[in-house]
Protein backbone atom coordinates (compact mmCIF):
# COMPACT_ATOMS: atom_id res chain seq x y z
CA UNK A 1 0.00 0.00 0.00
CA UNK A 2 1.04 3.47 -0.67
CA UNK A 3 1.63 5.88 1.91
CA UNK A 4 -0.58 8.79 1.68
CA UNK A 5 0.83 10.85 4.39
CA UNK A 6 3.95 12.21 2.55
CA UNK A 7 4.69 16.23 3.81
CA UNK A 8 5.09 18.39 1.12
CA UNK A 9 3.48 16.01 -1.64
CA UNK A 10 1.78 19.27 -3.49
CA UNK A 11 2.83 22.65 -2.71
CA UNK A 12 0.00 24.44 -0.03
CA UNK A 13 -0.25 27.33 -2.65
CA UNK A 14 -0.21 25.38 -5.83
CA UNK A 15 -3.99 25.39 -7.74
CA UNK A 16 -4.56 21.43 -8.53
CA UNK A 17 -5.25 21.33 -12.16
CA UNK A 18 -9.09 20.91 -12.98
CA UNK A 19 -9.10 19.69 -16.00
CA UNK A 20 -7.00 18.22 -19.14
CA UNK A 21 -8.55 18.17 -22.53
CA UNK A 22 -7.06 16.57 -25.63
CA UNK A 23 -8.43 15.16 -29.16
CA UNK A 24 -9.34 11.81 -27.83
CA UNK A 25 -10.28 12.26 -24.33
CA UNK A 26 -11.01 14.69 -21.12
CA UNK A 27 -9.43 14.30 -17.37
CA UNK A 28 -11.14 15.50 -14.80
CA UNK A 29 -11.07 14.11 -10.92
CA UNK A 30 -12.88 11.33 -10.34
CA UNK A 31 -15.71 11.41 -8.05
CA UNK A 32 -18.36 8.91 -6.01
CA UNK A 33 -20.97 9.87 -8.99
CA UNK A 34 -18.84 8.34 -11.68
CA UNK A 35 -19.19 5.18 -9.94
CA UNK A 36 -21.35 2.77 -12.56
CA UNK A 37 -18.98 4.51 -15.18
CA UNK A 38 -15.91 3.48 -13.68
CA UNK A 39 -17.08 -0.16 -12.55
CA UNK A 40 -18.04 -1.01 -16.07
CA UNK A 41 -14.54 0.31 -17.06
CA UNK A 42 -12.52 -1.61 -14.55
CA UNK A 43 -14.64 -5.25 -14.94
CA UNK A 44 -14.45 -4.71 -19.01
CA UNK A 45 -10.55 -5.00 -18.11
CA UNK A 46 -9.96 -7.09 -15.56
CA UNK A 47 -7.54 -8.80 -16.39
CA UNK A 48 -5.49 -6.01 -17.89
CA UNK A 49 -5.68 -4.36 -14.45
CA UNK A 50 -4.68 -6.97 -12.53
CA UNK A 51 -1.15 -7.11 -14.54
CA UNK A 52 -0.86 -3.64 -14.61
CA UNK A 53 -1.55 -3.34 -10.75
CA UNK A 54 0.64 -6.53 -10.12
CA UNK A 55 -2.02 -7.91 -7.91
CA UNK A 56 -5.31 -9.90 -7.88
CA UNK A 57 -7.22 -6.10 -8.39
CA UNK A 58 -9.89 -6.80 -9.10
CA UNK A 59 -11.04 -9.57 -7.75
CA UNK A 60 -13.99 -12.07 -10.12
CA UNK A 61 -16.35 -10.93 -7.54
CA UNK A 62 -15.40 -7.46 -7.47
CA UNK A 63 -18.53 -5.56 -6.56
CA UNK A 64 -20.07 -1.82 -7.40
CA UNK A 65 -20.09 -1.56 -3.25
CA UNK A 66 -16.82 -2.11 -3.47
CA UNK A 67 -16.32 -0.17 -5.95
CA UNK A 68 -18.17 3.30 -4.71
CA UNK A 69 -16.08 2.84 -1.56
CA UNK A 70 -12.93 3.22 -3.40
CA UNK A 71 -14.00 6.12 -5.25
CA UNK A 72 -14.97 7.40 -2.39
CA UNK A 73 -11.70 7.13 -0.62
CA UNK A 74 -10.03 9.14 -3.49
CA UNK A 75 -12.10 12.03 -4.07
CA UNK A 76 -12.08 12.30 -0.59
CA UNK A 77 -7.88 12.00 -0.73
CA UNK A 78 -8.23 14.53 -4.13
CA UNK A 79 -10.16 16.80 -1.81
CA UNK A 80 -7.56 16.90 0.94
CA UNK A 81 -4.38 16.72 -1.21
CA UNK A 82 -3.31 13.55 -0.27
CA UNK A 83 -3.46 12.39 -3.80
CA UNK A 84 -5.39 12.75 -7.31
CA UNK A 85 -7.05 10.88 -9.12
CA UNK A 86 -8.80 11.48 -12.26
CA UNK A 87 -10.96 9.94 -14.49
CA UNK A 88 -10.46 9.62 -18.22
CA UNK A 89 -13.26 10.21 -20.42
CA UNK A 90 -14.77 10.38 -24.06
CA UNK A 91 -14.57 14.20 -25.12
CA UNK A 92 -18.25 13.68 -25.06
CA UNK A 93 -17.68 13.38 -20.35
CA UNK A 94 -20.50 10.54 -20.82
CA UNK A 95 -17.70 6.83 -21.37
CA UNK A 96 -15.49 6.16 -18.63
CA UNK A 97 -12.18 5.12 -20.73
CA UNK A 98 -9.77 4.62 -17.84
CA UNK A 99 -7.88 6.21 -14.61
CA UNK A 100 -4.84 8.26 -13.74
CA UNK A 101 -3.34 8.12 -9.73
CA UNK A 102 -0.90 10.89 -8.90
CA UNK A 103 -0.03 9.86 -5.48
CA UNK A 104 2.78 10.43 -3.53
CA UNK A 105 6.60 8.71 -3.63
CA UNK A 106 7.01 6.31 -1.18
CA UNK A 107 10.47 5.48 0.66
CA UNK A 108 11.54 3.03 -1.70
CA UNK A 109 11.01 5.41 -4.55
CA UNK A 110 12.30 8.57 -2.82
CA UNK A 111 15.82 8.28 -3.90
CA UNK A 112 14.85 8.40 -7.42
CA UNK A 113 13.48 11.96 -7.21
CA UNK A 114 16.29 13.12 -4.75
CA UNK A 115 16.50 17.00 -4.43
CA UNK A 116 13.04 17.29 -5.24
CA UNK A 117 10.49 19.61 -3.60
CA UNK A 118 7.51 18.22 -4.36
CA UNK A 119 7.62 14.54 -6.58
CA UNK A 120 4.63 12.38 -7.64
CA UNK A 121 4.60 8.75 -8.68
CA UNK A 122 1.89 8.66 -12.01
CA UNK A 123 -0.02 5.63 -12.92
CA UNK A 124 -2.65 4.92 -15.74
CA UNK A 125 -4.70 2.70 -17.50
CA UNK A 126 -7.42 2.22 -20.60
CA UNK A 127 -9.74 -0.07 -21.37
CA UNK A 128 -8.40 -2.85 -23.03
CA UNK A 129 -10.65 -1.91 -25.75
CA UNK A 130 -8.64 1.22 -26.23
CA UNK A 131 -5.72 -0.22 -26.26
CA UNK A 132 -5.42 -1.17 -30.20
CA UNK A 133 -6.51 2.37 -31.09
CA UNK A 134 -3.24 3.62 -29.31
CA UNK A 135 -5.72 5.50 -26.68
CA UNK A 136 -2.82 4.65 -23.90
CA UNK A 137 -0.04 6.71 -25.84
CA UNK A 138 -2.36 9.39 -26.78
CA UNK A 139 -3.36 9.92 -22.70
CA UNK A 140 0.27 9.21 -21.76
CA UNK A 141 1.41 12.38 -24.29
CA UNK A 142 -1.09 14.56 -23.20
CA UNK A 143 0.17 13.75 -19.44
CA UNK A 144 3.67 14.53 -20.06
CA UNK A 145 2.57 17.57 -21.43
CA UNK A 146 0.05 18.30 -18.75
CA UNK A 147 2.55 17.92 -15.92
CA UNK A 148 5.43 19.95 -17.55
CA UNK A 149 2.85 23.04 -18.40
CA UNK A 150 0.18 23.28 -15.23
CA UNK A 151 1.39 21.20 -12.62
CA UNK A 152 3.17 22.11 -9.68
CA UNK A 153 5.78 19.06 -9.16
CA UNK A 154 9.59 19.15 -9.98
CA UNK A 155 9.68 15.25 -10.56
CA UNK A 156 7.35 13.19 -11.46
CA UNK A 157 7.80 8.86 -12.09
CA UNK A 158 5.69 7.17 -14.14
CA UNK A 159 5.38 3.70 -12.68
CA UNK A 160 4.61 0.55 -13.51
CA UNK A 161 5.06 -3.45 -12.53
CA UNK A 162 7.08 -5.35 -14.48
CA UNK A 163 4.47 -7.83 -15.88
CA UNK A 164 3.06 -4.15 -18.04
CA UNK A 165 5.56 -4.71 -20.56
CA UNK A 166 3.34 -2.45 -23.03
CA UNK A 167 3.80 0.78 -20.75
CA UNK A 168 7.52 0.11 -20.33
CA UNK A 169 8.04 0.01 -23.66
CA UNK A 170 5.90 3.40 -24.00
CA UNK A 171 7.85 5.36 -21.84
CA UNK A 172 11.25 4.45 -22.71
CA UNK A 173 10.36 4.98 -26.27
CA UNK A 174 9.45 8.15 -25.12
CA UNK A 175 13.03 8.56 -24.00
CA UNK A 176 12.07 9.00 -20.12
CA UNK A 177 14.99 7.62 -18.10
CA UNK A 178 14.08 4.04 -16.75
CA UNK A 179 14.95 2.98 -13.06
CA UNK A 180 14.42 0.28 -11.23
CA UNK A 181 11.46 0.51 -8.33
CA UNK A 182 10.20 -2.12 -5.60
CA UNK A 183 7.18 -1.29 -4.13
CA UNK A 184 6.57 -1.59 -0.52
CA UNK A 185 4.89 -4.78 -0.47
CA UNK A 186 7.86 -6.27 -2.56
CA UNK A 187 6.42 -5.77 -6.09
CA UNK A 188 8.73 -5.23 -8.91
CA UNK A 189 9.15 -2.84 -11.80
CA UNK A 190 9.99 0.43 -13.26
CA UNK A 191 9.95 4.11 -12.77
CA UNK A 192 10.28 6.36 -15.41
CA UNK A 193 11.24 9.92 -14.88
CA UNK A 194 10.13 12.95 -16.37
CA UNK A 195 12.23 15.79 -17.13
CA UNK A 196 11.72 18.41 -14.70
CA UNK A 197 9.77 21.57 -15.55
CA UNK A 198 11.76 24.64 -16.89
Amino acid sequence: MISREAPGFFPEDALVPEEKRAPRLLLRPLRATDVELDYDAVMSSAEELRRWSGSEWPADGFTLAENLADLERHEREHNERKAFTFTVLGPEGTRCLGCVHVVPVWPEAARLCEGAAHAAAVGFWVRTSEVAGDLDRHLFAALCEWFKSEWAFDCNLFTNHSQETRQAALFAGAGLERLVLTWPDGRSGWAFRLARRV
